[in-house]
């Protein structure tokens, strides 16, 4: 018996179905999503080829993707991309895919710089700290042309992601990459950076073990929890920061947003910095700390 040829509009409900009855957020756009990155063609021309068969090559590799989509997998995973200001990123389970609150993160470094005529300096030295896929780096690099920019990481296997997406945005001249635990690299530059940028692990031991299956299961661990109270990596990051940051330099810090309160009282009780400021995130809730170093 012949098997059956499938042509994309057929498939497409079919797959949603599915997707539905495995409890899969957004099925359908999912469905467009992964049938588009098989058979490398925009969603758009999925409904202006809506005629056209899949064949059986493609339709196995696609029913593949789909079984890991409903296993719990991350779609950005299994297609091996993730969009970060308005850049294509390279993920695996190696890196945590890239958030959009975390390009508050990317606006504030681009506010502090505008508003420190750091544009008027030959050159402004940041330092992207846990850069992960490397797309925080990447991302200022392409808005700060006078960065020289350092992204590192505790990870040789992240680091090897973050190179391959400087290496796809053209930065290899731009950005160094340094592997070691948060400060570790960086021993004698001291007043160093005029910015430093970090998205560390925060998430507590408990919450950790309550995260759901598709970033329990799947992204790095080492990337997300921090302790019992989740703030072991940015208690260590503001208790050596005022060594590497330049006077007047600036920090900031993505965390949870129960995290707020607790960090602003030990930047206050550091001493070394003017104030903080709490910036929300798009849902509203409190999401990124920013705090300056005293000039003296």
């Amino acid at each position: 018996m012949t098997a059956k040829t499938w042509i994309i509009k057929d498939l497409l409900p079919v797959s949603t179905d599915y997707l539905k009855t495995k409890n899969i957020e957004s099925p359908r756009l999912c469905a467009e999503i992964l049938l588009s990155h098989q058979l490398s063609i925009s969603r758009l021309k999925l409904y202006l080829e809506y005629d056209q068969p899949v064949g059986e090559n493609d339709l196995g590799k696609y029913r593949a993707m789909i079984k890991r989509l409903a296993d719990g997998e991350p779609i950005q995973y299994i297609t091996g991309v993730q969009e970060f200001w308005s850049m294509d990123f390279i993920v695996n389970r190696e890196v945590l895919i890239p958030r959009p609150e975390t390009e508050i993160l990317v606006e504030q470094v681009i506010k502090a710089y505008k508003e420190n005529s750091y544009a008027e300096r030959p050159v402004v030295n940041i330092l992207d700290m846990c850069t992960g896929s490397g797309a925080i780096a990447v991302a200022v690099a392409s808005e700060i042309k006078n960065a020289v920019i350092v992204a590192s990481d505790i990870s040789e296997e992240a680091l090897n992601i973050a190179r391959q997406n400087i290496t796809r945005h053209g930065m290899q001249n731009r950005i160094t990459l340094l592997e070691g635990d948060l400060f570790e690299p960086f021993k004698g530059l001291n007043n160093h950076f005029d910015i430093i940028v970090s998205n560390p692990p925060y998430i507590t031991k408990e919450d950790y073990r309550l995260l759901p299956v598709k970033i329990r299961d799947f992204e790095p661990k080492i990337a997300l929890e921090s302790g019992v109270d989740g703030l072991s990596h940015i208690r260590a990051i503001l208790e050596k920061v005022p060594h590497f940051l330049s006077p007047g330099g600036w920090l900031m810090l993505e965390m949870d947003p129960s995290q707020t309160d607790v960090v602003n009282k030990i930047i206050h009780k550091n001493g070394y910095f003017i104030s903080a400021s709490v910036i929300k995130d798009y849902s509203g809730r409190d999401r990124i700390v920013t705090t300056q170093k005293k000039i003296q």
